[in-house]
């Protein structure tokens, strides 16, 4: 089974969440791109981000950014300060770029993991595909 989200509804939800405004398009089959406004030396800049699912595992991303050092900065930067807000304790930080995104551990998506495996989440021109499959009961 599938459901499937456009990217604006992805933009909007952040907004609503985050209160920022974070555009996102595809990328590839597993990848979007994500824009972030940034000042620097009185100009703003816009810094892409390419952010890949790698896999899905028991209500788990493993995911990878694309970027060099100042991208990292930024990531780990906002990573950290992800920490202390609710919710936190779903990022991982992992080596080589990666971030583990646990799912599972938050109450809403927890409970919905106790009624259907996620299989994949891919991306095409106009959609993020949340591809799962439910539980027998």
């Amino acid at each position: 089974m599938q459901f499937r989200l456009t990217y604006q509804e992805i933009s909007d939800l952040i907004e609503k969440k985050a209160g920022r405004r974070l555009p996102v398009m595809y990328g590839g089959p597993h990848t979007v791109r994500i824009a972030y406004d940034v000042n620097v030396l009185f100009k703003t800049a816009s810094v892409g981000l390419d952010l890949t699912v790698d896999s899905v595992e028991n209500g788990n991303l493993f995911l990878s950014y694309a970027g060099g050092p100042g991208i990292d900065f930024m990531v780990r930067t906002a990573l950290g300060q992800a920490k202390n807000q609710p919710g936190g304790d779903m990022l991982e930080l992992l080596s080589d770029n990666r971030i583990l995104l646990r799912l599972s551990k938050n109450a809403q998506t927890g409970s919905l993991f106790e009624h259907i495996d996620l299989k994949d989440i891919c991306f095409d021109e106009q959609f993020a595909i949340v591809e799962f499959q439910p539980k027998a009961l």
